[in-house]
């Protein structure tokens, strides 16, 4: 969240200065797609996973600095609080067996590192939001000591000028009355319970906007397929209430604008796009700057030298602009580059379920992008928008609309259509035989067995809330259960029910 922020800068002048760089960057990028100077070079992943830090009690532990000083491993940052650590994978060709050791690397770094926090009194968890937390968690003390994360947080709530109401209904447990959250919040770290997945493909620029599309038609299957964030402050809300809790957490609107339509931070989008440039036009022409630090690059100079310019600023606001499936300039050993980064994904359960969900995603998208009939020319962007709500909420239980199949189960739609299009994607992508099938294999028996993170999560708690009539107890024990099971690296959907 705002990565690089180092210092404040808020006078009109300087608003008025960065907006202007920000639209000499937007002709410095016009003039590069034109020119095809950005690389075109083989499709890499990247990968960023992050993590709950939890005490012996099962509930958070603010930890993280003394974490980090026992792993002293530099692909281990800080996050937004101080119950977040994130892990950074080095990117890599997605091709062969990368991401068959992609998985070993993954084990065997979370792994030394809970073993390292276990000195301090800390354990890792990979889940979309630690169901154990509580309201005090939120409060600003908390925070990660780092200057861009309280800069980032008096913007946000300077341009609300109110608290942030976090207001979300359930999916009830057991059928009865569905749970309601109603909570006021006067920080922002209620976005540091959506702890997710971050995944990176290195595109080359004539064929971001197909991929960009693509991804978004995949966004709300996804969420369904991958649901593990069932659980917040107590309540049993949406089978990946990450969505709606990172919207509501980070929003500027007060009501007033909400209703005049003025676009959320976290956003979805509006519109099919043919060019990575309307995202980035996008961005410059709806949202506020809210860390206008000014770099002493000129852009177009540079391009006028010979050079790639870094386009600092158009690069820091696209940070404070949060789409589920961001559009990413960077510049790698003086060269220049472009990718997608999808958001939606939750974290965990399991190393092994991670590397499934990436395999679906790349593989799917790869596929639809190839087919000569695109599908986001066959359903509206509001239709894929709404997917994206009905997947969060409901997961397995909701229904997705698709062209040629109408409205149907997520588990039908992948089985019938997207699982076979992902096969046929990672073959073009050079995937080895053996890592399709194993984490394609292990999406096809998800399915089968319609058993998400969230599923087996609220089943978990509805067989312990049996024994005790206290959730806080039954959460804590779900949590316990789940640390044992995420360490042996079995899919979530293999997993017994807690008892």
């Amino acid at each position: 969240m705002g990565r690089g922020v180092v210092e404040r800068t808020s006078s009109h002048e300087e608003r008025h200065r960065y907006r202007a760089k920000i639209h000499r960057c937007l002709d410095a990028l016009a003039r590069m797609l034109a020119a095809d100077s950005i690389s075109a070079d083989h499709q890499r992943m990247g990968l960023e996973i992050e993590l709950n830090l939890i005490d012996e009690a099962a509930g958070p532990a603010m930890a993280n600095t003394r974490v980090l000083g026992e792993i002293d491993d530099p692909t281990f940052k800080p996050e937004l609080s101080q119950h977040n650590v994130e892990i950074n994978v080095r990117p890599r060709p997605l091709a062969g067996d990368e991401a068959m050791q992609l998985e070993a690397e993954l084990r065997y770094a979370l792994d030394s590192a809970d073993a390292k926090a276990r000195g301090v009194g800390a354990r890792l968890v990979m889940i979309g939001i630690l169901p154990t937390l509580r309201r005090e968690n939120f409060e600003l003390r908390w925070m990660s000591a780092n200057p861009r994360y309280a800069e980032l947080n008096e913007q946000l709530m300077s341009a609300r000028r109110e608290q942030m109401l976090l207001d979300m209904e359930g999916v009830a447990l057991d059928g009865s009355v569905p749970d309601r959250l109603q909570a006021y919040t006067d920080t922002i770290l209620p976005e540091s319970a959506c702890t997710s997945v971050q995944l990176h493909l290195q595109v080359a620029p004539t064929d971001f906007a197909a991929h960009w599309n693509a991804a978004q038609c995949l966004a709300g299957v996804q969420v369904a397929l991958a649901a593990n964030s069932p659980f917040l402050l107590g309540k049993a809300l949406w089978h990946e209430t990450r969505i709606p809790l990172f919207q509501q957490s980070c929003d500027t609107r007060p009501p007033e604008l909400r209703n005049q339509g003025v676009r959320p931070r976290v956003w979805f989008g509006e519109r099919w796009i043919t060019s990575i440039f309307d995202l980035f036009e996008e961005n410059a022409r709806y949202f506020t700057p809210l860390l206008p630090e000014i770099h002493s690059e000129d852009p177009l100079q540079v391009l006028d030298d010979g050079g790639a310019p870094s386009l600092a600023e158009l690069r820091l606001h696209n940070g404070t602009v949060w789409r589920w499936n961001r559009p990413v300039y960077d510049v790698v050993d003086g060269v220049p580059h472009l990718r997608i980064e999808n958001r939606v994904l939750p974290a965990g359960p399991t190393v092994l379920d991670v590397l499934a969900n990436a395999a679906f995603f790349y593989g799917a998208m790869r596929a639809l992008t190839e087919h000569e009939r695109p599908v986001w020319t066959q359903m509206s962007f509001a239709a894929a928008e709404e997917n994206l709500y009905a997947g969060a909420r409901y997961g397995m239980d909701a229904h997705l609309y698709w062209p040629g199949m109408g409205w149907v189960p997520p588990d039908e739609l992948v089985l019938r259509k997207l699982l076979p299009l992902a096969h046929e994607g990672l073959r073009s992508h050079g995937v080895s035989d053996a890592a399709r099938q194993r984490y394609l294999g292990v999406i096809e028996q998800r399915c089968v067995a319609r058993r998400t993170g969230s599923t087996w999560q609220r089943d978990a708690v509805l067989a312990l809330s049996d024994r005790t009539a206290d959730r806080g107890a039954a959460l804590a024990g779900m949590l316990h259960h789940y640390v044992e099971h995420m360490h042996t690296n079995q899919p979530v959907h293999t997993w017994p029910p807690a008892l």
